[in-house]
């Protein structure tokens, strides 16, 4: 009985032994296979398709962005009489370094698709959306799908601060451009007045220059007779020969 008992004890604490070492030996395994498979064998394979940079242009590159908030933008479906999102991303407005003139641009944060892209125009203007801080509102011609558009826009941002910024330099944008036709339209009444009044002058030197010529034209025509008489008497006063 005690040698079949001590017989089963032998047993098990060589099972036991067996069992602690496995995952041992096999954790030793996996280090050397990782550190198999980290080893740099210095083979160097050349790529199967050669890729060349190529320029990419987006059509910003004259001009300078005013304003670049992030924001979603929506427009309003007339047919289904509801808002329909056009998509998250930045919404910027560019100012071109030679006209001066600004646009309106907005691009999906993902795939780069144009939202909305119009110019900030005169007698147009932002609202904020009726019970909605965060959101505002306004009508423009679009050409974001390739062709001009009229479109009710409703654009939202994550703070009332951000909404206020874009409400403001929106405005004074269109406001700007308001000025700047009123003043085009004063240069263009001013020069053309001034083509008026040198037109004017240009008539009235005409008939003073007639006037002159008829005058001197007068008195040739009197002096004439005159000189004709002193040559007559000059040849009767000379002796004959």
């Amino acid at each position: 009985m005690i040698g079949e008992i001590e017989s089963r004890s032998k047993s098990y604490v060589y099972f036991i032994t067996m069992a602690t070492n496995e995952p041992e030996h096999e954790h030793r395994d996996v280090e050397e296979a990782g550190a198999n498979e980290d080893e740099d064998t210095g083979a160097q394979v050349a790529p199967i398709v050669r890729l060349e940079e190529v320029a990419v242009t987006t059509g910003e590159e004259d001009e300078d962005a005013v304003l670049d908030l992030k924001s979603k933008l929506y427009r309003f479906d007339k047919e289904a009489n509801q808002w329909k999102e056009r998509g998250a991303g930045t919404v910027k407005l560019l100012k071109h370094k030679s006209t001066g003139k600004i646009r309106l641009v907005m691009r999906q944060s993902k795939t780069l698709k144009i939202c909305a892209n119009h110019f900030v125009t005169q007698g147009m203007s932002v609202q904020e959306h009726v019970g909605n801080e965060k959101s505002c509102v306004w009508h423009a011609r679009d050409f974001a799908d390739g062709e001009l558009k009229d479109e009710l826009f409703c654009i939202r941002f994550a703070s009332i601060e951000n909404c206020k910024a874009f409400m403001q330099k929106f405005n004074e944008v269109a406001e700007s451009e308001v000025e700047k036709e009123e003043s085009r339209d004063a240069s263009d009444t001013a020069g053309l007045l001034e083509k008026l009044t040198v037109e004017e002058t240009k008539t009235e030197e005409k008939p003073v220059e007639k006037e002159k010529t008829e005058v001197e034209a007068d008195e040739k025509k009197k002096d004439e007779p005159e000189k004709a008489g002193e040559e007559k008497k000059t040849e009767e006063a000379s002796p004959s020969t």
